[in-house]
């Protein structure tokens, strides 16, 4: 029990000392929950939620290192135009289930 405690505590500093990144981080392991669910039943509902939870956390973090840049901004940019090419590159793959 003391160990919950912790962790909660741990969530609710984190979620309040930088909430846009609590979020983002928040969205990707959500993307990532829902890729293991599409591998597992091969639904492409699940595949279409998780690729949109990426470009949306993917441009959320464009948009704010271009605001407030972060130390290593290089890093952070290339990562999330990285994710936004493969989510559109799975998103146009997807055209065939419609």
């Amino acid at each position: 029990m003391r160990f919950l405690q912790r962790f909660w505590h741990a969530v609710v500093i984190i979620s309040q000392y930088n909430p846009p990144r609590f979020i983002e981080l928040l969205m990707l392991l959500l993307a990532i929950l829902l890729l293991v669910i599409w591998g597992r039943t091969d639904q492409w509902q699940y595949l279409a939620l998780s690729l949109s939870y990426v470009v949306g956390a993917s441009t959320s973090i464009l948009i704010r290192e271009a605001l407030f840049p972060s130390p290593q901004p290089r890093v952070t940019q290339v990562t999330a135009v990285l994710l936004l090419i493969v989510s559109f590159y799975g998103l146009t793959d997807l055209l065939r289930y419609i």
